[in-house]
């Protein structure tokens, strides 16, 4: 076989490999803080593909999406321009855990992503794959394609999603193939071996997508979006329109027999598939199996584009070979004759462990090295934006001259995100969810703007026309503030409170005092009329804010608390394995991570607090 010829593709300073969500974040933050950059993808038509569900946002995912918006990216203004509906999950209970959900336009989506990349100063696209990282001294040089073409930079951001030698399997079938068919990137994961990576395996999997006009929809519970809906991104002006419902209807115990009845096909349970999957997104088999008392599974038709007749089956993905996907299918109410389009099928595919990324998401062994997305071990779109751009930005500092942006774990779902890849790891794909963040109540989706803007105006992504739209939101939330402090004569508070259902009072109180007791803000503006300003999104803040203000203010002591173990750093080339006083696993672990403070190193699996105890001491 001829070698190929080298050639030089031009001079970077960043080269992002990967064209997903988490690429496409990386990119467009290197480009819009001034660098030169070029994102290299496999195929152009996968830009910003939604290879799985055709949504942004959910639990925990709608904060990722807000956090990502506050700090100048993407993604929100991109799933508010392309929304088929938008609803507010958990909306009975606390604003917390409520997430704004949005059923996006699978090809307009990417579309208009696409559209942004191409617009953006600063970044060329270029279709390719990246065979192998280039290095000098330690530090990153350079990107070669497997044509031979040289991209010279100074940093590089890997988002390779699943396509790392990615396989499709399907029963019996196995395929070497990225997602929907696209090609897999079989060049790459040696060069990353020799560079120091340890590799593994994670498998995802997507359900069927179904012909709309073959679906019994009366059959099925019909899901509409909400109405007057706050969209995800602060820079969106016009509301988002809700123009196509999603329908709801369930597995069965016929579902459930032909499922069981087909174990030894299935090659989740065969021993075709050994890699690990997504505990929180499991396969429809794997459902069963483990909850076997369940008499049925939610699933959710979601429709995946204006201009398209197919159907995602949410909540049904599977491996089962075809001929018992068809008979599986058809047992369910509103699916009884709907032709199948795209089957199902799993997706295994290499990614690393973050235990050798720094909280910056840079490589350890190799300086200007970034990795972000499910590379990483993470599953979801969401969670890969959040990572690109975190990725792409402190590529960006570093090649700029500034401290890099590590958020703390009070600060967001993203410093949430990051900091439990690189210190605690992951043996599954990482899925965001709310029990993950200690601090919750302080990192709504409501305040992310008033959290994250500045640091993002101060690093230079975000724009001036974003971070003046922050100050005059902020501006509007404390003047609410301020008008919900003001008085209410006892008699009509007495008046109020007993209309809806509370105890009277016999003395004055403010607005606020009665939004502490339960009173919602709307049923206050119905009796008393508009004592916020006319900016919704503000006016709900402030009404959060004093609802659990006494919880803040208890959950601010606790965050000093643990700030001040966060502010003890730990040399980075400190020797922990001559430390006598650790016991030998935290020794161990403490070695492989390097943690970056005592704060950090108190959150890794198998150093205990008496562990902690000796290296507080050891530093002073």
């Amino acid at each position: 076989m001829s070698m190929i010829p080298v050639f030089s593709e031009g001079k970077f300073d960043v080269v992002v490999v990967g064209a997903g969500h988490a690429g496409c974040e990386a990119a467009l933050a290197c480009a819009r803080t001034g660098l030169k950059t070029v994102i290299l993808t496999l195929n152009l038509d996968s830009i910003a593909f939604m290879a799985c569900n055709p949504s942004v946002g959910g639990t925990a995912k709608g904060h990722l999406v807000r956090e990502i918006d506050a700090l100048g990216g993407e993604m929100g203004i991109n799933a508010d321009k392309t929304a088929l509906q938008m609803r507010m999950l958990n909306v009975g209970k606390g604003a917390a855990v409520q997430s704004l959900r949005c059923q996006s336009d699978k090809h307009a989506y990417h579309t208009e992503m696409k559209r942004t990349l191409e617009h953006t100063e600063n970044l060329r696209i270029m279709q390719g794959e990246a065979a192998e990282i280039l290095t000098k001294d330690g530090k990153v040089c350079g990107v070669k394609t497997t044509y031979g073409g040289v991209f010279e930079c100074r940093a590089a951001v890997l988002a390779t999603g699943v396509y790392l030698n990615a396989e499709t399997i399907t029963g019996d079938v196995k395929a070497k193939s990225g997602p929907n068919g696209f090609a897999p990137a079989t060049a790459l994961t040696e060069n990353l071996i020799k560079l120091g990576y340890k590799v593994r395996r994670f498998k995802t999997g997507t359900p069927a997508r179904v012909d709309g006009r073959t679906v019994h929809f009366d059959r099925c519970q019909i899901q509409c979006g909400d109405d007057d809906i706050l969209p995800f991104s602060y820079m969106t002006k016009e509301p988002v329109k809700n123009t196509m419902p999603c329908y709801l209807t369930y597995t069965n115990s016929k579902t459930h027999e032909i499922i069981l009845s087909n174990l030894d096909r299935s090659p989740l349970y065969n021993g075709t598939i050994l890699s690990t999957g997504p505990r929180y997104c499991p396969s429809i088999e794997t459902k069963v199996v483990r909850f076997s008392d369940k008499e049925r599974h939610q699933l959710f038709l979601e429709p995946e584009g204006k201009d398209t007749l197919e159907v995602y089956v949410q909540g049904m993905s599977s491996s089962l070979p075809h001929d018992v996907q068809k008979d599986m299918y058809h047992t369910v109410a509103g699916l009884e004759d709907c032709d199948i389009m795209r089957y199902a099928y799993a997706i295994e595919y290499d990614c690393i462990d973050t235990l050798d990324v720094f909280p910056t998401l840079e490589f350890k062994k190799v300086e200007g090295l970034y990795t972000a997305g499910q590379i990483n071990g993470t599953s979801g779109y969401e969670e890969a934006a959040a990572q690109g751009l975190m990725a792409g930005l402190n590529a960006s500092l570093k090649i700029r001259g500034k401290k890099p942006l590590i958020l703390g774990r009070d600060e967001a779902y993203i410093g949430v995100l990051i900091d439990d890849l690189v210190t605690k790891g992951t043996d599954e794909p990482y899925r965001m969810m709310t029990s993950r963040a200690e601090h919750r109540l302080e990192i709504r989706q409501d305040n992310a703007d008033f959290r994250l803007t500045q640091k993002g105006y101060e690093c230079g992504l975000v724009t001036k026309e974003r971070y003046e739209r922050y100050l005059e939101r902020k501006a509007h939330y404390e003047e609410d503030i301020k008008a919900l402090n003001g008085r209410v004569p006892q008699a009509e508070a007495d008046d109020f409170l007993k209309s809806i259902g509370f105890d009277g009072t016999e003395k004055p109180l403010t607005y606020a005092d009665l939004i502490r007791r339960g009173a919602p803000l709307r049923k206050i503006t119905e009796r008393f009329g508009n004592v916020c300003g006319a900016d919704e999104s503000a006016a709900q803040s402030a009404e959060i804010f004093i609802r659990y203000e006494g919880y803040l203010k208890k959950g601010l002591e606790q965050i000093e608390r643990a700030r001040k173990l966060e502010e003890k750093k730990l040399p980075h080339d400190m020797d922990y394995l001559s430390i006598s006083g650790l016991r030998l696993e935290a020794r161990e672990k403490l070695d492989k991570i390097k943690p970056a403070s005592i704060g950090q190193a108190s959150r890794i699996p198998g150093v205990n607090p008496a562990d902690i105890a000796v290296l507080i001491l050891y530093l002073k």
